[in-house]
């Protein structure tokens, strides 16, 4: 009895320590309204990849609601296993859309108002993307080139890449631009079918092993 007793004990010392040190789980991925916290100042986010390791550093007075959309996303592990589904060789790189559908759902109007433009979309520079005026929720982007045409679309930048910009500039771009106006993804099969989707359709797009606050 007192041994049955112990391994009682023990199994739910274990059971209590393991969800102590969880990592975020899908389901608090499931809550966007949950994942509100202010960033740092400044902060940095390292990217494990399928090619290497790049690492972002964020200003937040850049763009604010940017700076801590992004660092809430990266604390939660909503990027591991994302894949940089729009690359386009001489402009940009693109990333934020969750292999998991029921993640991708929950993300879809969980928008945060606009920032002013007050850093210029330089090469390395960090935005995140928009379908128009106070649209941004999780897809980001990294500039290949001095993209500057940007500025005045409202295209807000709130980081850089400081480390790893030669692993940036390695991520495959054969796909090119995404369907209908090119032969990469569709963002509409991404998000409803996630990963699965591009492991069959466009094997070959490098990924994010895992992204974490530094």
């Amino acid at each position: 009895m007192i041994i049955r007793t112990a391994v009682l004990f023990a199994a739910t010392l274990l059971l209590a320590t393991t969800m102590a040190f969880a990592p975020a789980s899908a389901a608090s991925l499931g809550d966007p309204s949950s994942l509100n916290a202010r960033a740092p100042d400044s902060y940095k986010a390292k990217f494990e990849t399928s090619k290497g390791v790049f690492v972002i550093q964020v200003t937040r007075s850049w763009a604010p609601n940017g700076a801590d959309r992004f660092y809430n996303l990266v604390k939660n592990g909503f990027f591991d296993d994302a894949r940089f589904f729009r690359v386009i060789d001489g402009f940009m790189v693109q990333f934020g859309i969750s292999g998991n559908p029921d993640v991708s759902a929950a993300w879809t109007n969980a928008t945060i108002p606009d920032d002013p433009v007050r850093e210029s979309n330089a090469r390395g520079t960090v935005t995140f993307a928009t379908a128009g005026p106070n649209t941004r929720t999780t897809q980001v982007f990294i500039n290949f080139n001095n993209n500057s045409m940007l500025n005045g679309q409202g295209f807000a930048p709130f980081g850089k890449v400081v480390s790893g910009m030669n692993v940036v500039d390695s991520l495959y771009k054969g796909y090119g631009e995404g369907a209908p106006r090119g032969n990469g993804p569709n963002q509409g099969l991404l998000k409803s079918q996630g990963n699965a989707y591009l492991l069959t359709q466009f094997p070959k797009l490098d990924y994010i092993k895992k992204a974490t606050i530094q």
